[in-house]
């Protein structure tokens, strides 16, 4: 859970434990480190690992990425993407964009035009992901028709572009979902905490 970037020696030390012989001894193209976007350490991953690299992307107007990921206020969307275009790919490895789907924020046609004309040059492929909706979030899931046609625009373009099957929503065990669960749990268990307290403090009152 998290960035992995933000603990970089960690990262990199579990990449080398699963892919060595004397580890797990996974393939490198089995690993692939998903990031938000921490420039400078991700051209220090590519140069220091054979691992595949991921870019949460999600919008490519900033505003838009600025108010959905808050790392946009220090690496805006046009540094992101010349990083990318320059990052040292060896042959036939590509950088995987990962793209959340909104409904009536990211995912109109010209949001996708916009994507694909934004990601022309670099080698790469595109993961769409249909936003995985959860008790408390305002943000709606984009419908499959709404998916199809931003994947079939994309491709058009030039861009290679694939949908992601979610696996585990009707259990809340889907991609962003286990964590907004944890939270409700630990404010449910925070706010029973703090009425015990309360009870508590009456009783000692009235019992003195």
């Amino acid at each position: 859970m998290g960035e992995p970037l933000h603990n970089y020696v960690g990262t990199v030390g579990a990449i080398e434990t699963l892919t060595a012989s004397w580890g797990v001894d996974f393939s490198h193209r089995r690993i692939t480190v998903s990031t938000v976007g921490l420039v400078p350490e991700m051209q220090r991953l590519l140069a220091e690992t054979q691992a595949q690299l991921a870019v949460s992307l999600t919008s490519v107007h900033e505003r838009t990425r600025s108010e959905l990921m808050p790392i946009t206020k220090k690496y805006s969307v046009a540094q992101l993407l010349a990083a990318c275009r320059a990052l040292p790919l060896p042959r036939r490895k590509r950088i995987t964009f990962e793209y959340v789907l909104l409904a009536g924020i990211n995912d109109r046609v010209d949001d996708a035009r916009a994507l694909a004309r934004a990601l022309a040059g670099i080698r790469c492929k595109v993961n769409l992901i249909p936003f995985n909706p959860f008790p408390g979030s305002t943000l709606r899931r984009s419908d499959d028709v709404t998916v199809a046609r931003f994947q079939d625009v994309v491709r058009r373009a030039g861009v290679h572009a694939t949908v992601r099957e979610s696996r585990g929503p009707d259990i809340a065990a889907a991609c962003g979902q286990l964590v907004a669960a944890e939270e409700r749990r630990a404010r449910r268990e925070s706010r029973r905490a703090a009425d015990a307290d309360v009870t508590a403090d009456i009783d000692a009152a009235m019992s003195s």
